[in-house]
């Protein structure tokens, strides 16, 4: 038994009646750190293997990176706090002395507390509440730039008729738009190539495209931004509204940007941003109802456009949101814009029909009502009529349009492609050792069922995905199933898939 007690004196008892008694003082820091720690206090430099050390440090309270706000004060955990936040805080501190304890020279020299010097045990920032915060994520991060960014090569940029010949490779059709597309992003990483070293100053090929929904426009300009090698960012239209309503800010657009590039800002600023659904910011007939998302973000467009620094949110979409902020310049960013613009064919219609007359020469006024690809006669007149404000579409100088998808088109989509939907099912069954064919019949049927549901190809895979559940069941059962072939019947329900059996041959016919 450990003989830990002692007497109480009276003088004892006397000081804890008057409340005179110390308490033992506590070290606000350890006696012993580990080596890492003394380091990363210290404010050493040294960098561990991990990928942290190409990304910007950014304030804790401010969320400026280190490149605005200066270097930093590094405490544990990887947060980091800018010199001006450090200054306020303790300003804010200092308005706060509670009973002169900062400043009273008695307390600061310990003469009424009897101690050694200072104020008491009293800690402004307590390290313990940090500890599992960790700092900033690296997505809220600028990665730190690698000093003068090489200019692209004019040699290693390829040609318009290879940037063709490789969209050929997973895009049917639209022949024309392909060799638009060609040209003007060919002209464009020129601009970017050459800089601005002479006097003359070449504008940017920002593009419109037109065409109805499913003839491609989304997935040409990924195959476009996939050959190049260059980020992508896809936004939709209908989301961006006016700044201070509920929505998608105008720079959301930059931070999707930004975020395929993985938060490098000089890979964000060669790169492309498509705006879809771009038909939707058109200007409201309804004067009545306040215009949030039409031509107030055609307004907040324009700088985008053209090439202004604009402020980016980086990992969110809304600029209000706790996040740092970083600056993209969007002068060598291409802008692609997008949509199917219903009835703007009437517009085109109404324009072509008051050049109509009277004689054997003259043009009948019903000559354009069977027009499929009425959309390829559209002018800067109609768009203006449709609801865009002339700014916005003096922005735009490359203006073209798709086809509308017919049967062969979509014949073609299904086997030309490198990627093509029917490539695929296939592949699927190769991994059951099973082979698929699909006969010319079949792929009639699913054309002309594509046509009816007026979705273009985006209804061929709801189609091949409908008859092709039962085989996809069924196959995996039976092991000795070698060749499944579709036909125009089993498309139509009025047949079934002839399948070859691995053995003997045998022909068998699933009714």
């Amino acid at each position: 038994m450990n003989n830990d007690f002692r007497e109480v004196t009276d003088e004892e008892v006397k000081g804890v009646t008057a409340g005179t008694i110390e308490t033992p003082k506590e070290d606000p820091l350890p006696e012993t750190k580990p080596d890492d720690e003394i380091k990363e206090v210290e404010g050493d430099e040294h960098e561990d293997d991990s990928d942290e050390g190409s990304y910007e440090n950014v304030c804790f309270m401010c969320r400026r990176p280190e490149s605005t706000a200066g270097e930093m004060f590094r405490l544990i955990n990887g947060i980091c706090i800018c010199s001006d936040c450090m200054h306020k805080t303790m300003d804010t501190v200092m308005q706060f002395d509670y009973q002169g304890m900062l400043t009273d020279p008695d307390l600061l020299s310990g003469k009424d507390s009897g101690s050694s010097g200072g104020f008491p045990n009293i800690r402004f920032l307590n390290i313990a509440d940090l500890q599992g915060t960790g700092g900033i994520p690296n997505k809220q991060k600028v990665k730190k730039k690698k000093g003068d960014v090489p200019p692209i090569d004019i040699k290693s940029i390829p040609a318009p008729h290879k940037i063709k010949e490789q969209l050929d490779e997973f895009v049917c059709g639209q022949e024309h738009a392909k060799k638009v597309i060609s040209v003007a992003v060919y002209n464009h990483y020129k601009r970017v190539a050459s800089g601005h070293t002479d006097d003359i100053d070449i504008e940017k090929s920002n593009m419109m495209m037109i065409g109805p929904t499913g003839c491609g426009k989304t997935y040409l300009v990924k195959t476009l931004a996939r050959l190049l090698d260059v980020p992508l960012a896809i936004a939709d239209a209908t989301s961006l509204t006016e700044a201070g309503y509920i929505g998608d800010d105008i720079e959301s657009v930059l931070s999707k940007l930004l975020v395929a590039a993985g938060n490098d800002v000089d890979k964000a600023e060669r790169g492309i941003v498509f705006i879809d659904e771009i038909d939707k910011l058109a200007k409201k007939k309804d004067a009545n109802n306040r215009d949030i998302n039409g031509e107030s973000v055609q307004q907040g467009l324009l700088k985008l456009l053209e090439g202004a620094e604009v402020e980016v949110p980086v990992g969110a979409m809304n600029k209000n949101a706790m996040v740092p902020m970083t600056t993209v310049n969007t002068k060598n960013i291409l802008f692609i814009c997008g949509g199917a613009f219903p009835d703007l064919d009437e517009i085109i219609r109404q324009r072509l029909k008051k050049q109509t007359g009277i004689g054997f020469s003259a043009e009948l006024k019903d000559k354009y009502d069977s027009d499929e690809n009425i959309l390829s006669r559209v002018t800067n007149e109609d768009l203006r009529k449709f609801g865009f404000i002339p700014e916005f579409l003096g922005r735009l100088p490359v203006v073209y349009t798709l086809e509308a998808l017919d049967e062969d088109m979509l014949v073609r989509i299904l086997k030309e492609p490198k990627n093509a939907i029917l490539k695929q099912y296939q592949k699927l069954l190769e991994l059951d050792e099973v082979k698929l064919v699909f006969d010319d019949s079949a792929l009639r049927a699913i054309a002309k069922k594509a046509l009816k549901k007026e979705t273009g190809a985006r209804a061929l895979r709801a189609i091949i995905e409908e008859f092709m559940l039962d085989i996809m069941y069924e196959i995996p059962k039976d092991d000795n199933i070698g060749t499944v072939t579709i036909t125009g019947d089993y498309i139509n329900g009025t047949g079934g898939p002839v399948i070859e059996q691995r053995i003997d041959n045998k022909i068998a016919i699933i009714r």
